[in-house]
């Protein structure tokens, strides 16, 4: 069934990248908490996607 965090926090980032610009910054830090929550429990591929959607994250703000 995989990682429910990782699962979580791919889908609050994908969130954040389509939210409205007045909802952005508060969907950018739900989906930041969600990546530190997901990181210590994943793989290290899973790692390195959660690093790819940090960056995506950074780029919103």
């Amino acid at each position: 069934m995989g990682n429910r965090l990782f699962q979580e926090a791919r889908q609050f980032v994908n969130s954040a990248k389509s939210a409205f610009p007045s909802e952005q910054a508060s969907a950018v830090a739900v989906a930041q908490n969600a990546l530190s929550s997901a990181y210590a429990n994943s793989t290290r591929a899973e790692q390195a996607q959660l690093a790819e959607m940090q960056a995506e994250l950074d780029q919103l703000t």
